[in-house]
C-alpha cells in the first residue's frame, strides 16, 4: 500500500543529498516498514542544513520537496498565497495516487493538507497526527486553532492522534505516545543506568532550540539557584539559534561562565554521550505537545523537570517518572533538585523509573499502535513485507 505523507519537515539538500529533521526521518524510516511506498511531501530549504539532519535509509521512501513560505515579514507571509495554488495541485495529484493519506500537524501546509484532503481523498483512510499541544496556548499561530477545530469534528475518513489524554476527547482522537527509538536501542541505553548514581558535580542537561519559549532563561536561572545554595553543578546545552550569544552573554552576566558548556547540536550517538552522564533533563518550555527528548533522556535514567503544560503533567503521572512545574517557576526546579540531593537513594529511585517508564516511546510499540489504529477503523491490515 502506498502511504502519502503530507507535513512541514525541512528538508535540505547536503552532498548531493536530501536529508530532513533527524526525528521524524526515522520515524519515517520505521513507518516504511508497515507499507509498499511512503511518498513525504514536505517543504525543501536552500540554505545549509542544521546540525541534526540526516538523509532517510529506507529505500520506501520518496520526497517530493517544494519551495517554502512563510516568515516574519509581511510579503514574507504574503508568499502563502503565491505557493497555495502549486501546493494543493500537487496535493490533489498525490492524493488520487495514494492508499492511504498522512498528515502531520499543526503548520500552514499541513493546513493546506486537510482541506486538499476534504476535497480529494473521498473514502480514502486519513490519518492525522496532531505534534503540538492539544488544549492550545497563548498567542499561538490562527492556522494552529483552526486545524484543531477542524480536527475536533468527526469525519468518515479521518482518524487524529494526539498527545494525552483529555476531559470530552471526541471518539476519532486517539492517544498516542510519541515514538524516540527503537526496542534495541533502548536495551543498549540501559545498559549503564544500574551503576547510575546522583554525585557531584550534578550534571543539568538541556536539550533543544535555544530560546526563551523553550525556557533557556530559566535553565541558567535554576543552575544560579542551585550553586547559590552551594550545591556542585553543571549545565550542558546541546542545541543552537541565532539567539545562542545572548544566552552565552547572559551566562556570564550570571557567573557560570565556568559552569555553563554551550555544545551546539550534536549527532545521534554523541547526543547519547551526553545522556548517559546527565543527572537530570530540564525542559521549562511555554509550550510542548510530548518532547522526544524527555523519553530519549528517561531511558539513559536522567531524571526529568519540566513544565506543566500539554500532556507533560498527564504521562509523567501515568509513569511515575518526573516532576512538572509552572514553566516561571524557577525556584520550584531549584527545590525538586535539592531534595533529591539530601535523599539520593531517592533520586536512583526516579532514575529507575524513568528507565522503565521508556518502553512506551519505541518505534515497535508506536507501530503496533499504528496497525491496531488502522485495523479498528478501516479494517485494513498493513503488512510490511507484502
Amino acid at each position: 500500500m502506498r502511504l502519502l505523507i503530507i507535513s512541514h519537515t525541512p528538508h535540505y539538500f547536503e552532498n548531493g543529498t536530501i536529508v530532513g529533521l533527524g526525528s521524524t526521518v526515522r520515524e519515517i524510516d520505521q513507518l516504511a516498514s508497515l507499507f509498499s511506498e511512503v511518498v513525504h511531501l514536505a517543504p525543501l530549504h536552500n540554505s545549509k542544513a542544521p546540525s541534526g539532519f540526516i538523509a532517510y535509509q529506507s529505500d520506501k521512501v520518496r520526497t517530493i520537496l517544494v519551495r517554502p513560505a512563510g516568515g516574519e515579514k509581511l510579503m514574507e507571509k504574503a508568499s502563502y498565497l503565491l505557493r497555495l495554488p502549486f501546493w494543493l495541485a500537487l496535493m490533489r495529484k498525490e492524493i488520487k495516487n495514494a492508499d492511504l493519506i498522512h498528515v502531520r500537524c499543526p503548520a500552514v501546509i499541513s493546513l493546506v493538507g486537510l482541506i486538499a484532503c476534504g476535497l480529494w481523498a473521498d473514502q480514502k483512510p486519513c490519518w492525522v497526527k496532531f505534534a503540538g499541544n492539544w488544549l492550545g496556548r497563548k498567542n499561538e499561530p490562527l492556522t494552529y486553532i483552526w486545524q484543531r477545530r477542524i480536527l475536533m469534528r468527526p469525519h468518515s475518513n479521518r482518524v487524529v492522534t494526539i498527545n494525552g489524554r483529555w476531559q470530552n476527547q471526541p471518539s476519532h482522537v486517539f492517544s498516542f505516545y510519541n515514538p524516540s527509538y527503537s526496542s534495541s536501542e533502548l536495551e543498549q541505553a540501559r545498559c549503564n543506568t544500574e551503576t547510575k548514581q546522583l554525585s557531584e558535580p550534578l550534571r543539568l542537561l538541556f536539550v533543544g532550540r535555544l530560546d526563551d519559549a523553550k525556557g533557556v532563561g530559566t535553565v541558567l536561572q535554576i543552575l544560579r539557584g542551585l550553586l547559590d545554595l552551594g550545591v556542585d553543578t553543571q549545565l550542558v546545552l546541546v542545541g543552537d539559534s541565532p539567539q545562542r550569544a545572548f544566552f552565552e552573554q547572559r551566562a556570564n552576566s550570571l557567573g557560570l561562565q565556568e559552569r555553563v558548556f554551550f555544545l551546539g547540536w550534536k549527532d545521534k550517538s554523541e547526543l547519547a554521550q551526553e545522556y548517559a552522564k546527565a543527572h537530570f533533563i530540564l525542559l521549562p518550555s511555554v509550550s510542548e505537545g510530548w518532547p522526544k527528548v524527555l523519553s530519549e533522556a528517561m531511558a539513559y535514567g536522567v531524571v526529568p523537570l519540566a513544565s506543566d503544560v500539554s500532556s507533560i503533567p498527564q504521562i509523567f503521572k501515568e509513569t511515575g517518572a518526573g516532576h512538572a512545574f509552572p514553566a516561571e517557576e524557577t525556584q520550584l526546579f531549584v527545590d525538586q533538585i535539592l531534595q533529591y540531593t539530601q535523599d539520593r537513594s531517592s533520586w536512583k529511585e526516579a532514575s529507575k523509573i524513568a528507565v522503565e517508564a521508556a518502553d512506551r516511546f519505541t518505534y515497535e510499540t508506536y507501530l503496533e499502535a499504528v496497525k491496531n489504529l488502522f485495523y479498528k477503523r478501516w479494517k485494513v491490515e498493513l503488512n510490511a513485507e507484502e
